[in-house]
């Protein structure tokens, strides 16, 4: 009874994790660039009594082993960078990835962060930076007297400057993309970093080897299906209550050995 209360509790808290990641999720539904994540588990070790095809007798052996588990434990959580759907807002530093790849943005501390949210704007040098003030990599500077700010979905800025008939082009957006992107390490703001698991990022042009291109004018939603959540809400409390159940039945008979001893 004791090592039933035991596997009972690690489901309890199993699912709560699973709980607290769909709820982020759909704390996340609005959120520009945001990736679902996915809880796994894996089952925590067997007790072996006897292993499979051991000897029954002098020319027999046992066709099933007898091995009981311990629980279960969540073994980490899966992010799905599946494809947002884009929501068309015509601001022209609003920038949307349709395809592999993250932007490139500068921390404070001169390092790299990487994310998929294209809501830029312009600092007080004209740099394109996140809401968060992070300049995009590489640096994109726009002049306070451009006018009809393009960028191509090869990623090349471009702007109408006066005294001009052709616009001028001010550089050219690159991504970076990752043998495992679901590797990367979140940092929370919409930024993700590199990680050992992720690999190092290969910087291209949007629209070559296999790297996204850009939309203008929009950003890519988040990838939470609000339906699925829900699904996977109500799936998870179904089984916290009846592995709460498995304690109460448990505790129930060990109340009856006790009384009855």
């Amino acid at each position: 009874m004791t090592s039933s209360l035991h596997i009972a509790r690690s489901g309890l808290e199993a699912l709560d994790a699973r709980l607290r990641t769909i709820a982020n999720n759909l704390a996340n539904v609005n959120t520009v660039g945001f990736k679902r994540d996915r809880a796994a588990f894996e089952t925590l070790l067997y007790q072996s009594d006897r292993p499979s095809g051991a000897l029954a007798g002098a020319d027999r052996r046992f066709g099933m082993g007898l091995a009981t588990g311990a629980g279960v434990r969540i073994a980490g959580t899966e992010r799905i960078h599946a494809q947002g759907a884009f929501q068309i807002t015509n601001n022209a530093l609003d920038l949307a990835i349709d395809g592999e790849g993250l932007f490139q943005v500068e921390l404070p501390d001169g390092t790299l962060a990487y994310t998929r949210a294209g809501a830029f704007t312009r600092d007080g040098e004209g740099r394109l930076v996140t809401p968060q003030g992070h300049r995009l990599v590489p640096e994109i500077q726009i002049p306070a007297n451009a006018t009809g700010i393009t960028v191509a979905p090869d990623g090349t800025v471009s702007a109408q400057l006066p005294g001009t008939v052709e616009p001028t082009e001010l550089g050219r957006l690159q991504l970076a993309t990752f043998i495992n992107p679901a590797g990367l390490e979140p940092m929370g703001g919409n930024l993700f970093r590199e990680s050992v698991a992720s690999g190092p990022p290969q910087v291209g042009n949007p629209g070559e080897e296999g790297v996204g291109t850009l939309r203008q004018g929009a950003l890519e939603a988040s990838n939470v299906s609000t339906v699925q959540e829900l699904v996977d809400m109500i799936e998870t409390q179904r089984a916290y209550e009846i592995n709460a159940k498995v304690i109460e039945a448990a505790d129930e008979m060990m109340r009856y050995v006790n009384q009855s001893v």
